[in-house]
């Protein structure tokens, strides 16, 4: 009786787990992920994004305790002032609008256009204001808002009134035919003078003086300045473009002139948002940009070009200046003032002008004048050639993608407001200064690779002597020659410059006091190094995290832990953290992006992540009485962005397992988190799986670990298909979670468990000159691991992955026949031939890549030309009897097409069976997502027929001829 009661009760349990459905193509769209998010300065409030894969989002706005929530419906862009008050953020336009209007190919200013939404935080009321560009609030005083509308809609109840450009054209088009009419009578005049006629001969008319005088431009729009707390708002015409500075008290507002009036002119206003006062600083340019103020917004900065047409095909830009006091901004640099390179000019790039922390140093770009395009050449005649010459720092194709970017590039200067002139810093030989105390130090710092570039082609890195600079003078001055590694970070006075030695896997400090450079940290035993290295190169540091303040200490890494570092070397390193004895590793979550080094006695917020069952949580250290805290720490998966108030203990952040869609936590440093959003409730409806950490013995002898994900309604006694899916390691995603998505080449790992598949991701480790021994050592030896474990069917085991997976799969399938279908994206089939290629992304040649780097061959080609060929699945193709297919597109980004064509040539010729997927215009990872769905669609045919015995799709069985291109239906998307 006992065992009927017990079956009744579980009956519904199992009908309803049985009544689950799995995944299909259809769900993809509507599948939510979370976006941005804030929390307000008091940690009371947090705001958060959460949008399908397609379609409309909503912005939620919470209170952390859970007792206010305001849905906006397609939310985004979202600030909370600094005074925890209000909510403003953008509304996106419906998603289906905006997509008929770019079927309909509409012009932009025929787009549906964003609104702006402000919420007073508390209240559920939403105030919306339609049609905007853009919105700025001031970082640190919350009580404006300034909006720029977009223009307005035409009033569709009388003839629309034509604008300025579409008058100014009809004015020029009348004084066009005034002129014609003119010239036919001074040419008739002309006739009947010849044969002896008087005539009165009419007034001349001047050509340039029927043509408006200004080239008509694209005028700005109405810029509203609101009072958040009174409500109070300023309206300015013709405006292009804002700027709060940081405080708050400042605006700088950029007006356009007006088309239709001669008399209005481009003007840069200051408003003292306190004073409540205006003033013009700045009139009669044609184009201004890179605004800057100092904090207070008593100093402004900008660059503005006074003289071009839009047209011109070189533009000077000079760099003006005005302080509170001046009538107007005045003239401080161009390309003739002292200091200036000859031959060089002042940058229009917005990055490089910024003050320095006290104003005093107004930092600046300069830059080469280049030549210009003879355009007296016609294009028909002007010779397009490329010349590759063998002392060229980049190969062409490099120069040719870094080309607009050079022609661009700007270098480090600041104009020196006592002296009147401008120091130079950086030029083409030394091109990275870094300065020290924000600007105000009294030493910077240089790297420069010059002269040392040609080898990146091999080594895929430079070799850098490392400078210090004078700022007074702009001298420089060598302080460690041919430098192998990074991490370079100063303190923040600029008194010690610390860096990693990879060779010698060591940090170095170079001490601008005593002039002298050494080792510190040598009493850490642990390796700073990277322990797991295993490409045939120097490991990488683990990395620094923060110099203290006062330069008394600088912190870093090792595998687990933090150290504390004197920089003098003199006093014993401090492990501060205790991850090593328990493999579980800690590093600092910097939630405060302007902070320039830690001070004393902080609280550090730590990500901890144990290597042993893959748990991930946050813990505190107090660097004051080092006591070490665990706030939490869990079996899933916390975001690497974690957000925490900036007046208050209070976290926000997001946590998700294989099981559980991400969602958004907060939580007092001192209590317990609160759960937020709900995303993706529709999964429950679906068969879902489970993930499982898998741990077996590698052929090396070495103990492997992997993932083993099983449909939810997982039977032990059955038999199921498996699908193996592996790039390098990637067991320490355990507890992330698999969206169903149309990916861009991986795996949809989640669809196919859904639907009965067991799908396993072994990590593999390899050996220097032998990848593909490494492939077959780990993911052969995993694969037979599971399926002695019962319930896979070893007849039905498929093989899937991209680029470096992809290769690893032609190269497997060489030496077993134990895989019943595999599917290689992107795949290098031919090493000899590939060493050679370039990678179209970057424009590097792929020659570093064998000898250092991801291909581990660890020599050229002319060394060890019998790796190269052993290592290649090319040679080896008459051994495959597995049916392959291929995904190789002709705009591959990062391995040659050609590899995919002379792999698929060769099986062809070879007879085996062998498609090839070439998806045109693509990179090597799909970036459209109609065709994302397209080949998740093909996966699923082509794995459901050979591990499931289902019918074949026809491109299948038939392929897809040229005529049909284009017009294939019929693909089943359930």
């Amino acid at each position: 009786m006992k065992k009927l009661m017990l079956a009744l009760l579980l009956l519904p349990a199992i009908q309803t787990l049985a009544q689950k459905k799995p995944l299909d193509h259809t769900v993809y769209d509507g599948w939510e992920s979370l976006g941005e998010r804030v929390i307000s300065n008091n940690g009371k409030y947090v705001a958060y994004a959460v949008n399908p894969q397609e379609g409309d989002g909503n912005l939620y706005i919470q209170s952390v305790t859970g007792d206010y929530k305001v849905i906006i419906p397609r939310g985004y862009n979202v600030s909370i002032t600094e005074d925890n008050q209000y909510a403003i953020c953008r509304i996106r336009a419906f998603f289906k609008d905006t997509r008929e209007a770019r079927i309909k190919k509409r012009r932009p200013d025929e787009m549906p256009k964003d609104s702006l939404a402000i919420v007073a935080l508390g209240k559920t009321d939403i105030v919306k204001v339609p049609r905007i560009k853009s919105y700025k609030v001031p970082d640190q005083k919350g009580t404006w808002l300034a909006y720029l509308l977009d223009k307005p809609l035409p009033e569709t109840n009388r003839p629309r009134t034509p604008d300025s450009l579409t008058r100014i054209n009809t004015m020029l088009s009348m004084a066009d035919s005034l002129i014609r009419v003119a010239d036919s009578i001074r040419n008739k005049a002309n006739l009947a003078k010849s044969n002896g006629l008087a005539v009165l001969q009419p007034a001349r008319t001047n050509r340039s003086a029927a043509r408006p005088a200004a080239e008509p431009v694209e005028e700005g729009t109405e810029l509203v300045l609101k009072n958040l707390l009174t409500g109070e708002e300023r309206r300015f015409a013709l405006v292009k473009d804002y700027y709060f500075n940081k405080a708050g008290t400042v605006l700088l507002i950029e007006t356009t002139r007006k088309n239709s009036d001669e008399a209005s002119v481009a003007t840069i206003i200051k408003l003292n948002l306190e004073k409540n006062t205006s003033a013009a600083i700045f009139k009669r340019f044609n184009e201004a940009k890179a605004y800057r103020m100092d904090e207070a917004g008593t100093q402004v900065a900008f660059v503005a070009e006074r003289d071009s047409s839009s047209k011109a095909l070189q533009k000077f830009f000079k760099l003006y200046y005005h302080k509170d006091g001046m009538d107007s901004a005045s003239l401080l640099a161009d390309n003739k003032t002292k200091g200036v390179p000859a031959n060089w000019t002042i940058s229009d790039n917005p990055g490089s002008l910024v003050f320095s922390k006290s104003g005093n140093k107004l930092f600046l770009g300069t830059l080469p004048i280049w030549p210009v395009r003879d355009t007296t050449v016609p294009e028909i005649d002007r010779v397009s050639v490329d010349v590759w010459h063998y002392n060229d720092d980049y190969i062409q194709p490099v120069q040719l993608r870094n080309m607009n970017n050079e022609l661009r590039r700007n270098y480090t200067a600041y104009y020196d407001m006592a002296a009147g002139q401008v120091v130079q810093l950086a030029n083409e030989k030394l091109r990275t200064v870094v300065p020290t105390q924000e600007g105000d130090g009294n030493v910077f710092y240089g790297v420069s690779d010059y002269g040392k570039r040609i080898a990146t082609q091999w080594q895929g890195f430079s070799l850098n002597d490392v400078y210090k600079i004078n700022p007074a003078t702009g001298a420089a001055e060598v302080i460690r020659k041919d430098l192998k590694g990074g991490n370079l970070q100063p303190s923040y006075t600029g008194k010690y410059l610390l860096f990693f030695d990879e060779i010698k896997q060591q940090y170095f400090v170079y001490n601008n006091t005593t002039q002298q450079l050494y080792q510190v940290a040598k009493d850490i035993k642990t390796s700073l190094g990277d322990e797991e290295n295993d490409v045939p190169d120097d490991p990488n540091a683990y990395g620094i995290v923060k110099w203290s303040e006062g330069d008394q200490y600088v912190y870093v890494y090792d595998r687990y832990d933090i150290w504390q570092v004197d920089p003098e070397g003199k006093a014993a390193s401090v492990c501060l953290t205790a991850g090593r004895k328990d493999k579980t590793t800690y590093r600092y979550v910097n939630t405060d992006q302007e902070e320039r080094f830690i001070k004393a006695g902080k609280t550090l917020l730590l990500r901890a992540f144990d290597e042993r069952d893959k748990s991930a949580g946050l813990a505190t250290l107090n660097l004051f009485n080092k006591e070490f805290k665990i706030i939490f720490k869990e079996k899933m998966s916390v975001s690497p962005a974690v957000q925490k108030a900036k007046d208050a203990d209070v976290v926000v952040y997001s946590k998700e397992t294989y099981q559980q869609s991400p969602n958004v936590y907060v939580q007092a440093l001192d209590g317990t988190a609160r759960q937020l959003s709900n995303t993706n409730p529709q999964q429950s409806s679906y068969n879902w799986g489970t993930a499982e950490l898998f741990k077996w013995k590698a052929y090396t002898g070495k103990e492997a670990e992997g993932i083993v994900y099983k449909p939810e309604d997982f039977d032990p006694k059955k038999k199921y298909p498996m699908i193996v899916y592996f790039y390098e390691r990637s067991s320490d995603g355990l507890y992330g979670y698999n969206a169903p998505a149309p990916t861009p080449s991986r795996l949809n790992i989640s669809f196919f468990v859904s639907r009965g598949y067991v799908v396993f991701v072994p990590d593999i480790w390899y050996k220097k000159g032998y990848p593909g021994q490494g492939a077959y050592d780990y993911i052969l030896s995993g694969t037979r691991a599971v399926v002695k474990q019962g319930y896979v069917d070893s007849t039905r085991l498929g093989l899937q992955g991209q680029s470096w997976g992809g290769y690893q799969i032609a190269h497997l399938i060489t030496r077993t026949n134990l895989y019943a279908a595999a599917w290689a994206g992107a795949p290098v089939v031919n090493m000899t031939s590939a060493y050679g290629g370039i990678r179209w992304g970057t424009g590097l040649t792929r020659q570093f890549q064998y000898e250092k780097t991801q291909s581990r061959i660890g020599a050229t080609l002319w060394e060890k030309p019998n790796l190269y060929i052993e290592n290649s699945p090319l040679f080896h193709l008459p051994k495959v009897t597995t049916p392959l297919v291929i995904m190789s597109n002709d705009a591959d980004d990062a391995v040659p097409w050609y590899q995919g064509i002379e792999y698929y040539t060769a099986m062809r010729r070879l007879g085996k069976k062998v498609w090839l997927l070439n998806y045109n215009n693509e990179a090597h990872n799909l970036v459209e997502r109609k065709n994302r769905k397209d080949i998740q669609i093909r996966e699923q045919q082509f794995f459901d027929y050979l591990l499931k015995g289902e019918k074949p799709a026809k491109w299948i069985t038939e392929g897809i001829p040229a005529t049909m291109k284009g017009k294939e239906m019929g693909l089943d998307i359930k």
